[in-house]
């Protein structure tokens, strides 16, 4: 699922502003032009820091310099570049090039009308790996001899290249539909193969030219049949197959894998559809067979892990795991056995930055002192309580040093102060301020910034939210509200971070429009916990609690109950149609962009973790229907799509529109033709324009002003 901001946020120039109390009439209002055509800043730049030249000295870029700055002392000196000796790999007009380091020679790889894709070099930078048409290949860089290790492509059989499915919800977009991975040795190759050939097919018409055409796409939406898949290891010279011992007619999911780290084994990701039971086995390399080094199950579901922290010398591995309800770190050996809980309590594992097995310290960020801010903290690896780093109740991004972590650099903020920037070392200790964002003309502006709240649900749960409040309020005098959601499960946006502040937020705030942004249970503040609420009931909680954090909001002095508008895209827009329908008692406006509508016509991986299938869970389905609930519809929604979305179809928005219809609702479409799952250009100009005249006609009651006709 996209994790979308409504369209109406979508390509606008960023203001950095700030917060620090003045007295009113020293201050300024921004103007129009200030905030939309030629965006002021009143921020200074932070140091910009390139990263580390090695554990006692970072890189940072002054004035088109780079230098190296020693940690302890601050002392600079010209930063030398070390000679490149990695080779690199790119596809041009279908063929694959090599590019020597340092400028040398570029070589061409391949010569055909065939496009390659994904060219990925070997970790020994000898062969490169890619497909073709769906086949999987490799070639040697000295000869250019090419190895084609599969030969059963097709238009439904997918060797190292993946299915929709799996590309969208399981690898990842960063992925580009790579299903091959090199071992670290570089004498083998894992690659996935699908067979998309039982997958229902969706058409996605597009109206172009005289006649259109359908683009037709191997989808399985929820309780439908999923592509077949096999996993296998082969010999980067060619030769047999290894295949894993998996019955490739059982309905199952395989996850990213994972090399060891002397590439003798395989470690495959594995869970039947059901998403209940994560298990990790050890797949040999010679025979395929298989043993299971990790298990892991849940009664809602399990996610999958993106990552797995070998030590060294095989004495073991770290998972993080939210299996307790809270997201924590487990010291495993490398049979599987279970050795020791690193981290514990109501709070959350984010990362593990860097594991220094001289010093048994594992490094880390959390969620701790406040579940919407960030720290940095280190444990031992034979346990203890972990030790917090970071300072103050500000969110901090960390840069930690490589080889030992004697140091960090952290760039702090939250809502109310704009970002510092600083150097630590490993003890917490400050031994350096490098940077400051408070700019001259800091204080000169007046603003309206974001204040953190809390509220609590129907059956007594504290979640945040943030309001910004209008500026030049009047006592007596009602304001409408703007509610801008996300709302999908472990994707908060309520934190207590600065953040440039976007464009409009300010000349909203100005126009007397009280801004909204709201996270629910299962946002990821009460961690594995809240998200369990809302297993086979996707959607129910979510918009339950947006409707008790509303309905307290509407009780505070100066607000409007009858111009409360939603607004959010993909799963936002799904919880903004909800809003209008399940929640009609309390939103009455909404702007609801590339919606669900039934998670029946979503793809089967994301829908059935929280949901199961339809068939399983009828009655989950029927409750999280907008459908279900239109004729509770009284108020004004929005709809908005892209006629060739290829994530969310357009068939959600159309059945909304028959049901709507049919019950003689009155509602606004816009569609744009040719788009997916969002758009920029002008597209993304006349939908932001007209979120706007949306805005300005129902919340605020007048025209959109002309200014606006000029921006882009």
């Amino acid at each position: 699922m996209y994790k979308s901001l409504p369209v109406w946020l979508t390509g606008l120039s960023l203001l950095t502003v700030s917060a620090q109390p003045a007295l009113a009439q020293e201050k300024k209002e921004l103007t129009f032009d200030q905030i939309f055509t030629r965006p002021v800043s009143i921020t200074e730049t932070l140091p910009f820091i390139r990263g580390w030249a090695d554990k006692d000295h970072y890189i940072e870029s002054r004035a088109g310099q780079m230098l190296s700055v020693d940690a302890k002392t601050g002392k600079t000196a010209p930063y030398v570049q070390p000679p490149a000796t990695g080779n690199t790999v790119s596809v041009k007009n279908n063929d694959i090039y090599i590019q020597r380091p340092n400028g040398g020679e570029e070589i061409r790889l391949t010569n055909n009308d065939e496009l390659e894709k994904n060219p990925t070099l070997s970790p020994d930078e000898k062969y490169v790996a890619f497909t073709r048409n769906n086949n999987l290949f490799a070639i040697e860089v000295a000869t250019k001899k090419e190895i084609q290790y599969t030969s059963d492509g097709s238009d439904v059989i997918y060797n190292g290249w993946a299915s929709w499915v799996y590309y969208e919800e399981i690898l990842g977009r960063s992925s580009r539909y790579r299903a091959f991975w090199w071992s670290p040795d570089s004498r083998r190759i894992a690659f996935m193969r699908f067979d998309d050939s039982k997958v229902p097919v969706f058409p996605i018409y597009s109206e172009a030219g005289q006649h259109g055409f359908l683009e037709n796409t191997r989808y399985p939406k929820a309780g439908d049949t999923n592509p077949e898949v096999k996993l296998a290891i082969v010999p980067v010279t060619g030769g047999n197959i290894t295949w894993a011992d998996f019955n490739e007619k059982d309905d199952q999911y395989f996850g990213t894998p994972f090399w060891s780290p002397d590439g003798s084994a395989l470690w495959a990701q594995w869970m039947p559809r059901e998403q209940n039971d994560l298990i990790i086995y050890a797949i040999d390399t010679q025979n395929g067979s298989k043993k299971i080094v990790y298990e892991e199950k849940q009664k809602t579901w399990v996610d999958w892990f993106t990552d797995i922290y070998f030590l060294a010398n095989n004495k073991g591995f770290i998972v993080k795991s939210d299996k307790s309800g809270w997201d924590h770190l487990y010291l495993h050996n490398m049979d599987g056995s279970f050795k020791k809980q690193l981290t514990n309590g109501n709070w959350r594992v984010r990362d593990v930055l860097q594991v220094d097995e001289k010093k048994q310290t594992v490094f880390f960020t959390a969620r701790k002192e406040a579940s919407t801010r960030f720290d940095l903290y280190k444990v031992g690896i034979n346990g203890g309580e972990p030790q917090r780093l970071t300072f103050g109740e500000f969110s901090h991004e960390v840069r930690l040093s490589p080889n030992g972590g004697d140091y960090f650099i952290t760039t702090y903020s939250n809502l109310t102060t704009p970002p510092k920037m600083t150097l630590l070392n490993d003890k917490g200790k400050v031994v350096r301020e490098l940077g400051n964002a408070h700019g001259a003309a800091y204080d000169t502006y007046k603003l309206a910034m974001p204040e953190l709240k809390t509220y609590k649900t129907r059956d007594g749960l504290e979640l945040p939210l943030t309001i910004i409040w209008p500026l030049n309020m009047q006592p007596g005098k009602k304001y409408p509200v703007l509610i801008s959601i996300y709302g999908g499960p472990d994707a908060g946006t309520v934190y207590d971070s600065w953040r440039p502040n976007l464009a409009q937020l300010q000349w909203y705030a100005k126009e007397g429009i009280i801004q909204v942004a709201i996270d629910n249970r299962a946002a990821g503040h009460l961690g594995k916990v809240g998200m369990n609420y809302i297993h086979r009931q996707l959607g129910k909680y979510e918009i339950e609690d947006y409707m008790d954090a509303t309905k307290w909001l509407i009780s505070q002095p100066g607000v409007d109950a009858s111009k409360v508008c939603m607004t959010g895209g993909s799963y936002g827009g799904y919880m903004t149609c909800m809003a209008l329908t399940y929640g009609a008692e309390v939103f009455t406006h909404g702007m609801a962009n590339f919606s669900v509508t039934d998670w029946a016509l979503y793809d089967s991986h994301y829908t059935e973790r929280f949901m199961d299938t339809p068939k399983d869970n009828p009655e989950g389905y029927k409750l999280t229907n907008v459908m279900t609930h239109a004729d509770k519809y009284k108020g004004l929604l929005r709809i908005v799509h892209g006629t060739m979305d290829d994530n969310v179809h357009l068939q959600n928005t159309i059945q909304l529109v028959n049901k709507l219809q049919d019950l003689g609702k009155h509602f606004e479409l816009m569609l744009y033709p040719g788009e997916r799952h969002g758009w920029g250009g002008a597209k993304g100009t006349h939908s932001r324009n007209e979120s706007y005249r949306f805005v300005y006609e129902n919340l605020l009651g007048k025209p959109l002003p002309r200014l606006f006709q000029g921006t882009n």
